[in-house]
């Protein structure tokens, strides 16, 4: 406009207009394939986190979910507003740590995109075309902010699925909208100041509260960015910005945030993550080394007398938990973990109810089990069992994420998986219909419709 004054560059205008001009058609036949696994697998593990005691407690506490609104709460007959979905199905979709993870962000990549992104769909035309394309651009936006502040955001103790995940809850629900890029810009300096998670709340219902809170926060900011709200589009990089209050002076890299996107995207990543246990991602190479030794060994449990797990000091930090009492402190425990793949031979579900992890089997293994922090590869581990008769049987398995890259899940274990989860909740004829529409999401033309008919329990399954 004629007599205005020019925009100072920042870096979140930068990423404004990143978000505005992505084309759809860089997403090559691997990151569909990518794309779908994660949407799908989300939907799974948040109709199976429906049933736990954090979203129970949020559903009976008064103001959240229980007000008029378009927006489905998934797996049961209710709707509410956008926000408080966002809420309710975010917090769900953590609250079994079975979503997949990133080792980029330090995290769980899906999750800030799924929720919010359904719920908004509950409002305006939205295709399974969009909503691959919306989640590609949060994808991206996260992976630059992790690659931006890690491992120092990381090592001091934030939450990077909440910390950085808003950001992609922004960019995602901006891309949908077809937000412009001033207003996207807001919306993003608004999640600058509504950023939260820490660590130490790990084991404890507060994480997956945090994945709702930030899927809610996200969501809100575009929202109020839409209507004219305010916020610094320097908040980044102020003296007193999201990069200096959260990382400290000098320990942060501003160049992903600020340079042209460029292929291949984060979406084409190797290392983005299914999981295959339903426990943290930062246990899950010491129980394919437990696996691994238990079956090429044929180890009887009855004979382990000793049991040393050995993985890097990132990964120890918050999974030494030598003898969990509950059951999330047991997802967070490598010892336990370990030991359970060597008494039953797999992890399951089950293994995280009704006081498994206080089993006297378990009991004796983990009174002779020891986690150790060790100069390994960030996603090595290493595990040593002595038995009865003298032997040390050791495994070592070198820079397992999770299930990816080629040693990803195919649509099978997929499928296997996302029965595993939404069958108690939909029925096998809705979770089977529902795992088909998911698997062909491109083709979906209304999300809403698809949510309305294979998602929730408002006709017979």
């Amino acid at each position: 406009m004629d007599g205005a004054e020019p925009q100072t560059t920042t870096i979140l205008r930068n990423l404004a207009r990143e978000i505005a001009r992505f084309d759809p058609g860089r997403i090559t036949h691997r990151g569909l394939a990518t794309a779908k696994a994660g949407i799908a697998d989300t939907v799974g593990v948040t109709l199976a986190g429906m049933s736990e005691p954090s979203v129970q407690i949020l559903l009976a506490t008064p103001g959240i979910g229980d007000g008029p609104g378009p927006a489905a709460i998934l797996g049961t007959g209710r709707c509410t507003s956008l926000l408080d979905a966002a809420l309710i199905n975010g917090t769900a979709s953590h609250a079994q740590d079975f979503d997949d993870f990133s080792d980029v962000l330090g995290g769980h990549q899906s999750v800030p995109l799924v929720a919010p992104l359904l719920a908004q769909a509950s409002e305006r035309t939205f295709s399974g075309a969009d909503l691959i394309a919306a989640y590609a651009v949060g994808l991206e936006v996260e992976h630059r902010f992790a690659r931006a502040v890690h491992p120092t955001h990381y090592d001091k103790g934030w939450h990077p699925t909440a910390t950085l995940g808003i950001f992609g809850t922004v960019a995602a629900v901006a891309h949908a909208r077809q937000l412009e890029p001033d207003r996207t810009t807001i919306a993003l300096a608004l999640a600058a100041s509504m950023a939260s998670g820490l660590k130490s709340n790990f084991g404890t219902m507060t994480k997956p509260l945090h994945v709702g809170h930030s899927a809610r926060s996200g969501l809100m900011a575009v929202l109020l960015a839409e209507q004219g709200f305010t916020a610094n589009p320097g908040t980044i990089e102020h003296d007193q910005g999201f990069l200096r209050v959260f990382n400290g002076a000098d320990a942060f890299d501003s160049g992903p945030l600020t340079e042209t996107w460029r292929d291949p995207l984060h979406l084409d990543l190797p290392s983005l993550a299914i999981k295959q246990f339903p426990c943290c991602g930062s246990t899950h190479h010491a129980i394919a080394a437990a696996l691994s030794l238990r079956d090429g060994e044929a180890v009887d449990p009855a004979r382990i007398q000793a049991i040393e797990i050995a993985v890097h000091a990132r990964r120890l930090r918050h999974t030494d938990t030598p003898l969990p009492e509950t059951p999330l402190q047991a997802k967070f425990s490598v010892q336990y973990a370990v030991a359970r793949a060597l008494l039953d031979g797999t992890v399951r579900l089950q293994d995280f109810n009704d006081g498994a992890y206080a089993e006297p089997p378990i009991r004796r293994l983990l009174a002779c089990t020891k986690a150790v922090a060790a100069h390994l590869g960030t996603w090595d581990a290493e595990v040593s069992v002595a038995l009865t008769d003298g032997r040390r049987l050791t495994r070592r398995i070198e820079n397992i994420v999770g299930r990816s890259g080629a040693n990803a899940m195919s649509k099978t274990e997929l499928g296997e998986k996302f029965f595993d989860c939404a069958d108690p909740v939909l029925g096998r004829a809705r979770a089977e219909r529902a795992f088909s529409a998911l698997m062909a999401l491109e083709t979906v033309p209304d999300m809403a419709a698809l949510v309305d008919r294979d998602l929730t329990l408002t006709e017979d399954p």
